[in-house]
C-alpha cells in the first residue's frame, strides 16, 4: 500500500529563499507548458506531446536569456511540474470523454504566485536523502531540519515540499508499506454521523461533536476584522493575512487530529465498521452548511476506509437512501415522516427509540446484510416485500 507521511520542516532564511526560487521555477514551467498547448489548440495545431513539451519548455528554454535561471534549480522538480500538467490534461480528457466517473473536471488553470499553497516534488532521480543527523538533504537547497513525529516505515520514493497559507513548510514522503493485519476481533459497529453528536454507535455510545470552527469563531472574527482594516498591498495586510491563515490552520489541524484518533480507535476495536454514505455536497447547500463543513464527515470516512484496508478490517458505506432513521429496528416498520427535530420516538409495536441509536442499529444490520462471503454471495439476503397472494394465512389451513 502506498501512503504519505507528512512532517514539519524548519528551513533557515537561505533555505526559504532557495525554496521560494524552486516554487517559482516550477510554477513558470507549468504555466509555459499550459500556454504552449493552449496556443497550439487555438492555432489548430496538433496536441503537443509530453516529450516535445519538455524539450521546448525546459531544455530549449534554459538556453534563452529569458529562462536561463531555470538552470539554478534541480531539473527533477521542473520535470515533475510538467508531469502534473500532463496528469491534469489526462484527467480532463478522461472526464469529457466519459472514461472518468464522477463530476466533470475542468481543464488545467494557470498557477499564481499568490496561491495559498506552493509545492515542488523531488523523486529518487533528484537524489534527495535523509542524513544521519535526521535532516532532509535536498538538491540545491541544503539540509533542512525535520521534526520527526514518527519513523518512516520504508525508503521513500518521492518527497513533496509544501508551503501552506500560514507560512509553514512540510515534507510529504511517499512510501510503500505492507498491510499490518491486526488481531481479529468479534466486535462490529454501525455508526450514525450527525451534528448534535459527531458519531453515535449501535450500543448507545455517543461521541460529542468538538465544533472546532465554532469554538474558534471569536478569534477568527477578530483576525478577519483586523485584516479588513488594513490597506491593500501594504506589509501590515500581508501580516494580517498570515494571522488569519494560522488561525484557520489551527482549526484544521485539531479537526484532523480528532478524526485520526477516533478512526484509529474504531479500527482497533472492531472487525467491521459501517457508516452511512452521506451527501455532504448536498447538505453543504443548506442552512446547515457551516456545521456540516465543521464536522468533517468526509475526512473521517476516508480515514476509516484506508485504515481498514491497511489493517485488515471491513469497511462499508450504506446507501444514502436507506431509511435508517425512520426504520424501526425492532419490527421493521418504516415511519412516514421523521423531521430533524424529533430526537426520540415510539413505534406502533411499542418499542421506544432514540433516533440516532436506532439509526446506528439499522446501519449495522444493513451493513451485515450487504456483506459478501467467500463465494461472493450476500451473507444474509435482504428483506423483500411479500406479494399479495403470499401475505396472510390461507383459509382452512391448520
Amino acid at each position: 500500500m502506498r501512503l504519505r507521511y507528512r512532517y514539519r520542516l524548519y528551513p533557515d532564511a537561505a533555505q526559504r529563499q532557495a525554496l521560494a526560487q524552486a516554487f517559482g521555477c516550477a510554477r513558470v514551467v507549468f504555466n509555459d507548458g499550459l500556454r504552449l498547448r493552449q496556443e497550439a489548440r487555438e492555432a489548430g495545431l496538433p496536441y503537443v506531446s509530453d516529450g516535445e513539451l519538455s524539450k521546448r519548455v525546459i531544455t530549449e528554454a534554459k538556453k534563452t536569456p529569458e529562462r536561463a535561471w531555470l538552470g539554478e534549480v534541480s531539473a527533477v522538480l521542473l520535470q515533475q511540474a510538467l508531469a502534473d500538467l500532463n496528469s491534469a490534461y489526462r484527467t480532463f480528457f478522461a472526464s469529457i470523454t466519459g472514461k472518468r466517473k464522477g463530476p466533470k473536471i475542468a481543464p488545467p488553470r494557470f498557477r499564481s504566485k499568490k496561491d495559498n499553497r506552493q509545492a515542488v516534488r523531488f523523486t529518487r532521480n533528484a537524489r534527495f536523502s535523509i542524513t544521519v543527523g535526521g535532516r532532509l538533504r535536498l538538491p540545491k537547497i541544503g539540509e533542512v531540519p525535520v521534526r520527526w513525529s514518527r519513523s518512516l516505515p520504508s525508503e521513500p520514493s518521492s518527497v513533496t515540499v509544501i508551503k501552506d497559507a500560514a507560512g509553514r513548510y512540510f515534507a510529504s514522503f511517499v512510501v510503500e508499506t505492507a498491510d499490518e493485519r491486526l488481531p481479529r476481533v468479534v466486535a462490529e459497529v454501525g455508526i450514525d454521523l450527525g451534528l448534535t453528536h459527531f458519531a453515535v454507535t449501535f450500543d448507545g455510545r455517543k461521541i460529542d461533536n468538538p465544533r472546532l470552527l465554532r469554538r474558534a469563531a471569536k478569534k477568527l472574527r477578530k483576525a478577519q476584522q483586523a485584516l479588513s482594516r488594513k490597506v491593500r498591498g501594504s506589509n501590515n495586510r500581508k501580516k494580517a493575512v498570515v494571522k488569519v491563515a494560522r488561525a484557520h490552520a489551527r482549526v484544521a489541524d485539531a479537526r484532523r487530529d480528532f478524526a485520526h484518533k477516533l478512526s484509529a480507535a474504531l479500527i482497533r476495536d472492531n472487525q467491521a465498521i459501517y457508516v452511512e454514505n452521506l451527501s455532504v455536497k448536498g447538505l453543504a447547500r443548506t442552512k446547515l452548511a457551516r456545521s456540516v463543513h465543521d464536522a468533517g464527515w468526509s475526512q473521517f470516512a476516508a480515514m476509516l476506509e484506508y485504515k481498514a484496508a491497511r489493517y485488515g478490517r471491513t469497511f462499508a458505506k450504506i446507501d444514502r437512501w436507506f431509511p435508517s432513521s425512520k426504520l424501526c429496528s425492532a419490527c421493521g416498520t418504516v415511519q412516514d415522516e421523521m423531521p430533524l427535530n424529533v430526537r426520540s420516538w415510539t413505534c406502533a409495536c411499542g418499542a421506544a427509540h432514540d433516533r440516532d441509536v436506532n439509526a446506528a442499529i439499522n446501519i449495522l444490520a444493513a451493513g451485515r446484510a450487504d456483506r459478501r462471503n467467500a463465494c461472493g454471495d450476500p451473507v444474509r439476503p435482504p428483506l423483500a416485500v411479500a406479494r399479495v397472494g403470499e401475505a396472510g394465512s390461507l383459509r382452512g389451513a391448520a
